[in-house]
Formats: C-alpha cells, structure tokens, sequence
C-alpha cells in the first residue's frame, strides 16, 4: 500500500472503495505465472489482504476473464469509478486497452497509473525519438531526466464496507500452491512475501550490504544483494521508493550510484519489452534467427536443471534456483552461459526454465537477461564473451563458499580443487570423499572443447 497511485487514488473518490485481484485466465497470449510465482503470489495476496483491511475491507478475489468479471463485479458493488497500476507486456496491454474501452463504454470512469516503474517506457526516447538499444546511453538519459518522483505514503484508513464474501473466492480456491508433493520448503524458509517483508529487506539491505554494494555484489558467497527482486516483481515495494531510501543512505555514493545502475536496468528491461512485445519468443537481432542451436538431449538439459553438469560453480548455482527460488545473478549469468555457449541450447529453453522456478521470475527483465547472454538481444554480450566457468567460480568464490553451500558432497575439498575437483589427486579426493563419477559427477562437456564449438557457430552468423 505504500506508493500504490491507485488505491490512493480510489481512496479520493467519495463512497466505499473496493480492491479486486483477478487471477487472469482464458486471455490469448498472458503468459501463466510459474510454480515459484505461483507460491509467491498466495502468499503476497495473503499478505495484501491483512494490509487492506483497514483501507478496503480486504481483498476480493477472482479467477477467470477480466473482460467478464470486472464489469460484472462492478454493477454488482454499484462502483462509479475503477482505478488500476498499469501494465508494459504486449497481450497485458492490448487487455487492460480493450477493458478500459468496455468499462467507459458502460459508463465507468476508468484511470490507469504508474506504479512499477520509475520512467514509463514512452517517456524516455533518444534525439531521433525512437526507443533506447543500448543501456548505457538510456541510462544516461534516465539521469538527465532529474531525480525519479518520491514516493507517496501510505494511505490514511478509510471507512470501509462489509465486503459480501459470496462476492469473492477463497485464497484456497485459486490453487496457486503446489500440489503433493510440496516442493516449496526452501522457498518458505529463504523468503517473506508481502510488503513487510519486502520493507524489512530494504532496512536490511540499506543498514547492512549497501555500503560494499559497489564492491561485493559479485560475490555470491555473501549476502551483499538487496534481494528486493521478487519484491518489486510483485509489486510489494516500488522502485521510486527503493532508489529514494538508498539516495538518503549514510554509505559511498559509489554504492548508491551502482544500486541506482541496476534499477535502471530493470528499467531498460521494461523499455524494451515495451518496444518489442514479442521479446520473450523472438531473438531481439534478427540475424540469430539462423543461429545452429543443438537439439537438447534430454538428459542433459536435466542435468543442468538440478545442478549435476561436474562444474561446481554452475551447479551450485542451479541448485540454490531449486532449493530457494532464487539465485544470485553473477551466477545466473555464469550457468546462462554454460547453457546457450557450452552447450549450444536456445535461450528460450532456460528463460523458461528460470521462469518457473524464480521467485523473481520478471517478464522483462527474464526475458531481456536471458537474450543479452546469449548475444541475440539489446546492448547483448559480445558472442565471444563465453564465461569460463572455472575462472568465473575462482574469481567470485575463491574460498570456496557458495559451492561449499549448495554442493555440499565437495564441502572439504581445499579451495584450490573447489571449482575444478578433477584436477585433485586420488588422496585429496579421497580425504574429502569425493569418488568422482559417484558422488559428485564428472564434467558433461570439456569447456575447452565447448568454446571453440560456441565460437565456430557463432562465426556462421550472417
């Protein structure tokens, strides 16, 4: 409820206000949330719920066709007015666009605001009046643009009405949370949805890992991330107010200049979905159209998928994503590589996997991330960019602690071995009962092999 354009909007207006969630469904092109979004998502409307009360009444819940139940649900409440956040996915659009004609159409003041985003996608344009390709120069012009709004408060309480609980489902009745076998213990235990959590994290982030934000945000050993992602995914806490709180922040501006960066590039995430609806289906660079993926083996996308690929960075990585719906993002940019560069696999066959296991699982900047490894999208890493997985575990996790973590069957190897165990001798091995093949599984590729491979295909690309 804190800087929420459209309950404090509602909550002008004379008359009983009402807040609605429709759990969308049966709209051509809106992609479904996955399994991780799922779990979040019953617990923030949860959440959501307990922080209406004094405002609304709580929360009324509804599943199936926006087109349908809206302007059902709002001659039935006898509403004159509807407010809502808007939205930047292609199909999202053209549905909240329809509605809003449909609603107006039967006589409904309907009002859209920003609430997601510190600059709206057509508000940032370059000279020529075009959309940004590149995120440095759209960064740039974001800054020029002056500091983003403040954040509004939280609405005072409000009288509200019984709400009629025949007018709305039960959290239960939206199925949102996994079916046995409960998968989600990790999860629970790693997160707190709902806007307290999401403001305890800020306080946590802002009196704790700031200050070395610009130094340690690599290195995934450590809590030195906000871990506000899900938070803003979801709408719990807005960006307007995470980038104000860290501008006051007591700590080097290099750390708030670099916190600011990264908003910003979830901003750019949203600039070009905007601008390319199709961004999450099509290679942003046409010219990777042509690009000779591999045909996954089965097999071997598994192994990737629950971290058994014998590079203990990368498995590291992918089963902290398994374990805690989350993984930090040097490492997401590590195990990305190894899919597209080592392995030669599309994309869009990680994007979609990231897109149900992630908490986080953001429609931009997914989408956008997962292109500007593989080279095909917007300002994308060069395709001779192949991240070595060895080096990049050497260089973040030195010691050893994220692998020790999350793989814990090579927990005392020596660090030396930590990233690379095939390298041990039989005794260091055995001391640390790691039987290579058995416990902890050899490489499935020899990255060597697999970068003159990556290199030669993309070499192809017209």
């Amino acid at each position: 409820v804190h800087d929420n354009p459209a309950l404090a909007s509602a909550l002008c207006e004379p008359g009983a206000t009402y807040a609605v969630y429709i759990l969308e469904e049966g709209h051509d092109g809106l992609r479904p949330p996955g399994g991780a979004s799922r779990w979040w998502l019953h617990h923030a409307l949860e959440a959501l719920h307990a922080r209406l009360a004094p405002l609304t009444g709580g929360l009324i819940l509804k599943r199936g066709s926006s087109h349908t139940i809206l302007p059902q649900l709002a001659e039935a409440l006898g509403v004159t007015s509807i407010h809502w956040n808007r939205r930047y996915e292609g199909p999202a659009i053209e549905l909240d666009s329809s509605l809003k004609s449909a609603l107006q159409d039967k006589g409904l003041s309907v009002k859209s605001h920003n609430a997601a985003l510190l600059h709206e996608p057509w508000t940032v344009a370059t000279k020529t009046g075009g959309p940004y390709k590149v995120f440095t120069p759209f960064a740039r012009a974001c800054r020029e643009k002056g500091t983003p709004d403040q954040p509004m408060g939280v609405p005072e309480s409000a009288d509200t009405s019984v709400i009629n609980a025949a007018s709305g489902l039960t959290l239960d009745a939206l199925e949102l949370l996994p079916r046995r076998p409960d998968w989600a213990g990790g999860i629970k235990e790693a997160w707190t949805p709902g806007e307290d959590g999401a403001l305890t994290a800020l306080d946590r982030f802002v009196e704790g890992p700031l200050a070395r934000y610009h130094e340690e945000r690599d290195i995934p050993g450590k809590r030195s991330t906000s871990r506000l992602s899900p938070h803003l995914r979801f709408g719990e806490i807005s960006p307007r107010l995470c980038w104000h709180r860290v501008e006051t922040a007591d700590v080097p501006r290099k750390a708030v200049d670099k916190f600011h960066s990264e908003l910003l590039w979830r901003e750019f995430s949203y600039h070009l979905l905007f601008h390319n609806p199709d961004l999450g289906t099509q290679n942003f660079q046409p010219r990777f159209d042509a690009f000779a993926w591999a045909e996954p083996d089965p097999e071997t996308l598994k192994r990737w998928h629950f971290g058994l690929t014998g590079y203990p960075i990368v498995d590291a990585g992918m089963r902290e994503l398994w374990q805690t719906g989350w993984m930090h993002n040097r490492v997401r940019m590590v195990v990305g590589s190894f899919l597209v560069k080592n392995l030669l696999i599309d994309w869009r066959h990680g994007e979609d996997w990231f897109w149900d296991t992630l908490v986080d699982a953001d429609p931009a900047s997914n989408t956008a991330s997962w292109q500007w490894i593989a080279g095909s999208g917007a300002d994308a890493a060069p395709y001779f960019r192949i991240f070595n997985p060895i080096l990049q575990g050497e260089r973040f996790d030195p010691d050893g602690d994220y692998v020790r973590r999350f793989v814990p069957e090579l927990a005392t190897l020596p660090a030396r071995f930590i990233h690379k165990p095939w390298e041990a001798d039989a005794a260091t091995l055995h001391r640390a009962g790691v039987r290579l093949g058995e416990t902890y599984p050899r490489p499935i590729i020899d990255h060597g092999v697999a970068r003159d491979r990556a290199l030669a295909a993309y070499a192809d690309l017209p």
